[in-house]
């Protein structure tokens, strides 16, 4: 993920605020940021399955999801490539 300069590593709880990182690639703040990235998604997965399943949707809702989903897939691609370099 060296693309990217700032990566989120969560929301203070005390401001309500998204922190963002510089990562250094390979390093304490990368691991986090990844972590983060991976657990998002899961949520996100949970989130659109449990929409998917429920099966009343309509084409605009599930629509809503498609950016949400493009950007942590994204994340998780360039988490995969820099783990194989």
């Amino acid at each position: 993920m060296s693309a990217r300069c700032f990566r989120s590593v969560g929301v203070d709880p005390a401001t309500g605020k998204e922190a963002f990182v510089a990562a250094r690639p390979g390093g304490f703040l990368e691991e986090l940021a990844d972590a983060h990235a991976l657990k998002a998604a899961a949520v996100l997965v949970t989130v659109v399955g449990a929409v998917l399943e429920g099966g009343k949707s309509s084409d605009a809702e599930l629509a809503a999801f498609v950016p949400s989903l493009y950007a942590a897939l994204e994340e998780c691609v360039g988490i995969m490539a820099a783990d194989r370099e």
